[in-house]
């Protein structure tokens, strides 16, 4: 099973990495695609360019061997300058994975509860599975904000068995219990601002890149 997390990644950090070293244990992944979303379609956009963050996660992931990195929303910003909407990407790499291979997309639980607000929400379980990141003790049905995502819906396609996740492509939901690490990226931003140490926020490589690269400064 493969399974791919997408993210601006404005920094990468380890409140990303851990849940994700979780969930390929968890889940017995042969492999975890990072995607830096190259240009995200929300209303605000990263502060570091697209070849920045797609070079920090490069840095950050090197040390694990099933995390690898997917250029595909960097490489097709290159040419068209397109959003890098979910839908799209996911077809993209079904299409080159073939129908049978189980394909799983990992989301946070902020992301799950607006998940109807994503483009063609409802053709996403027609590529891969839904895997949601979520803190151990977590309901599937505790405070949902997302009605549109329905009782009926999500009873549909909720499972807690991973063998169903390898038995077939796509079309499940499956929320995983994983560390929750009370980092973000903003907070390294603001962290590197106001010249402050990010030691144990983000890996050593990646503040490395940043102090280099003389990110999220601000020189007024």
């Amino acid at each position: 099973m493969i399974a791919i997390l997408g993210g601006t990644f404005d920094p990468i950090h380890f409140g990303h990495l851990r849940p994700a070293v979780d969930i390929v244990e968890k889940l017995s992944l042969t492999e975890l695609r990072f995607i830096p979303s190259a240009k995200p379609p929300h209303r605000w956009q990263p502060e570091a360019s697209a070849e920045h963050r797609l070079n920090m996660v490069k840095r950050a992931i090197k040390v694990y061997p099933k995390f690898v990195i997917d250029e595909r929303e960097y490489h097709r910003l290159a040419k068209d300058q397109t959003a890098s909407f979910t839908i799209n990407t996911v077809r993209s790499i079904r299409n080159e994975i073939g129908e049978s291979e189980s394909l799983g997309m990992i989301v946070g639980m902020d992301a799950f509860q607006s998940f109807t607000s994503w483009r063609d929400w409802e053709k996403i379980l027609d590529t891969v599975h839904l895997i949601v990141a979520s803190r151990p003790g977590y309901s599937a049905t505790e405070n949902r904000e997302n009605e549109e995502v329905s009782q009926d819906w999500l009873q549909q396609r909720l499972t807690n068995d991973v063998s169903e996740l390898h038995e077939s492509a796509f079309g499940k939901v499956f929320f995983c219990d994983v560390t929750q690490l009370d980092i973000s990226a903003t907070v390294i931003r603001n962290q590197i601002d106001e010249g402050k140490s990010c030691c144990y926020l983000t890996p050593k490589k990646v503040i490395k890149y940043i102090k280099k690269h003389n990110l999220y400064e601000s020189w007024s």
